[in-house]
This record gives structure tokens, sequence and C-alpha cells, in this order.
């Protein structure tokens, strides 16, 4: 099949969760024969070359501003892809929703992944949540199929709008890397640090571990992976610990990020909004004792194979960490059942076949799906 992915930044990525997504899931559709088309914004990706990892890059200019840069891109890569003539489009996000009938003039199916319920962002203004809000009822009727990436969001978009939707979560990586190079660069040991990674907005909560963590006992560090383009303020109240056990170490992607993952002692996650967090999934792959925020989402990913704690209640988050600390046998526990949870339901290969099988649907192919892949599609979907 012809395949275009959009409404992302593109790919390598150097960003967030769906850029992720889109450079694990693509390349893994190149192998199974497919022709894929990234759809990139120029003033995000800077990688010279057509093709990167065996997938067409279209790198298309944008609008870089917090409420038109995703809409703007995204109604210039529909009209692109009317002259390309795709069997079947891949959108990311509820908010390009109201694009998505442009392909289907022609004749090429849509499929919209509408991620989480971005209107709950405390980011938004009051017309930014109005027109979320409006994209989730668009969504449920311009494109073809709305896919949904947790089964809180599935439940939602039926019980709100009679609307069924295809279910398919993110993947992950197994396995540690052995190389350590960004621990050197920022000064921390393996297994000697707490590693918290999100965008830095309020709804992520890293102000909430930012204090909890001031008052745990520890000689551990806390490494805070992340950083927001619009949210300068918030980042520099943030950064103005004097907890000199604390470190920000910017936006961390590739091997680097992965060498963070695979030497953690503890990871975070203190997320409220959204669907399944990429992150979340990384850190149990990489053999992590989880600590997550007590929402729906995340139980539904970690199950009980990690620690949870509520953010709303003062001093949880303090009270959790330090029995962990205290407790390592309970960590490695933990992260041996992280890691067979993902193993059973969340790698990118059955993550790539739900998918496959999806736009075969969608682009009215008849299926040859493997012997495996009729096995993954029992174990993808989580019960």
């Amino acid at each position: 099949m012809k395949i275009a992915i959009m409404g992302i930044r593109g790919i390598p990525a150097n960003y967030g969760g769906f850029e992720t997504f889109a450079e694990e899931l693509a390349p893994r559709l190149v192998n199974m024969g497919h022709e894929v088309t990234v759809y990139g914004r120029s003033n995000n990706i800077k990688y010279d070359g057509e093709y990167y990892k065996g997938v067409r890059l279209v790198i298309l200019p944008t609008i870089a501003h917090k409420y038109f840069d995703t809409v703007a891109h995204t109604f210039l890569c529909v009209l692109h892809a009317l002259k390309e003539r795709y069997d079947v489009i891949l959108i990311c996000n509820s908010a390009n929703a109201i694009f998505s009938w442009i392909p289907r003039l022609v004749g090429t199916p849509v499929a919209l992944n509408v991620d989480g319920l971005e209107w709950k962002r405390d980011k938004w203004n009051a017309l930014g949540k109005a027109f979320y809000k409006l994209s989730e009822r668009l969504a449920t009727f311009l494109p073809n199929e709305i896919v949904t990436d947790a089964r809180e969001i599935e439940k939602y978009y039926l019980d709100r709008y009679g609307k069924r939707s295809t279910f398919i979560p993110y993947g992950a990586p197994v396995g540690r890397v052995e190389t350590k190079d960004v621990l050197k660069k920022f000064g921390v040991e393996p297994r000697k640090y707490i590693l918290y990674v999100s965008r830095f907005e309020p709804e992520n909560n890293p102000h909430v571990v930012v204090s909890a963590f001031e008052s745990v006992k520890t000689d551990m560090k806390l490494v805070m992976v992340g950083d927001a383009p619009y949210a300068t303020d918030y980042i520099k109240q943030l950064k103005s610990t004097r907890d000199p056990r604390i470190i920000f170490t910017g936006y961390v992607f590739g091997r680097g990020y992965r060498e963070f993952q695979s030497n953690a002692y503890v990871y975070i996650q203190a997320t409220e909004v959204g669907g399944t967090h990429p992150a979340l999934l990384e850190g149990m792959g990489h053999g992590n004792c989880v600590l997550a925020n007590d929402v729906p989402e995340h139980r539904e990913v970690l199950g009980d194979a990690g620690f949870f704690f509520d953010a709303t209640k003062e001093g949880d988050l303090t009270e959790k960490l330090q029995y962990l600390i205290d407790h390592p046998e309970e960590v490695e526990a933990a992260g041996r059942r992280a890691v067979e949870r993902i193993e059973k339901f969340y790698t990118w290969d059955r993550i790539t076949e739900a998918y496959e099988k999806l736009f075969r649907r969608l682009a009215k192919q008849e299926q040859s799906v493997p012997s495996r892949g009729r096995e993954a599609e029992k174990t993808t979907l989580v019960e």
C-alpha cells in the first residue's frame, strides 16, 4: 500500500509522542513492503535527505505559533496529498479532524488518531478548548475511522458521541542499552537517580515531582527530562528549586534518552491528561519500576506491574518515593513485571500489525496476514 502519516512535527523524532510513534511505525511498515510517506514541519525537521529509514519525507512550511502550528501545517499536508493518491492516510491529533474530509474527495480513506482529551490541558485558553471540543465532534464523522490509544478514550467517544473506534495502543521497545554517555554528561550514576520525562506543562505535574522530591531523604538525584516551547514562565519557576540533587536536562532523544531510561532506579509518570503515554510504556520496556499518577489511563497500561500515587494528595508522592528508595527488592521485582507486560501487549511489531490490518481494511485490499499477525491480534488489544 501507499501510506501517508501527517499531523505531526515529523521524523527523525525530536519532540514528543506522536513523532516517536511515527518513527517506530513507519519504518516497520516499509519493511513489510509498503511505501510510506511521513510529513514534517520545516521549523522542526532539519534532516537532510529525502528518505529516512526507508520512509519518504515531505517537509512543508507552517506557522510557528502555539495555536496555528499544527492546523496550518496539516492543511498544507492534505492539499499536497490530493495529487499523491495514497491508498490510505493516517492523521494524528484530533485538532486536525477539520481537514480529514479533504483526502476523501479523491477517494483516499482517512484514519484519525485522536490522542487524548486535549481540551483538558491548562495550556489552552477558552477558545483553544472550544476548538478541541468541536474537533472531537468533527472526528466522529469526517474521517473514515477513529483510532483511540487507550480504553478510557475509546469509552469516552462511545459514551459521549455513540461512536465506535479502533483501539490500538502505542508500543515500546524492550531491553536496555549498555552505553552511558548521557549519564556522564550530566554527572549521574546508574541506578542512583529517579527519572521524570514529559513536556513541562502543569497537567503533567513536573512541579509536583520537584516539590515531592525536595522532601525525600536520599543521596539519589532527580533527573527531569523535558521542556515546553510556550511555557517559559512556568519552566523558570520549576528551575528555581535550590535542591542541588535535581537536574534539568532539556529535551533528550534517541540513544541518550534510552540511556536515561535504561539506568534509572525508578521512573515517575505524573501526567493526568491524555491517552497512552509513550514515555510510560518506554519506561516499562526498559525494565524500570514505574511510579505513576493514579488515573485510569495509567492503571490500564501499568496494571499490577508498578506502583501508584495520588498527585492531588499532598505528601503522597514523597511517601511512595521514600518507600521505593528504602525497598530495592520491590523495585527490582516491579521492573521485571513491567517488561513482561510490554512483551505481552505493547511491542511495536504487534502495534504495527494492528495498524496494517486497519489500513488494509480501509483500503479495501485483500488481507494476507501471516500466522504471527493472527496470533498478535489476540494480544495487541489489552483486555
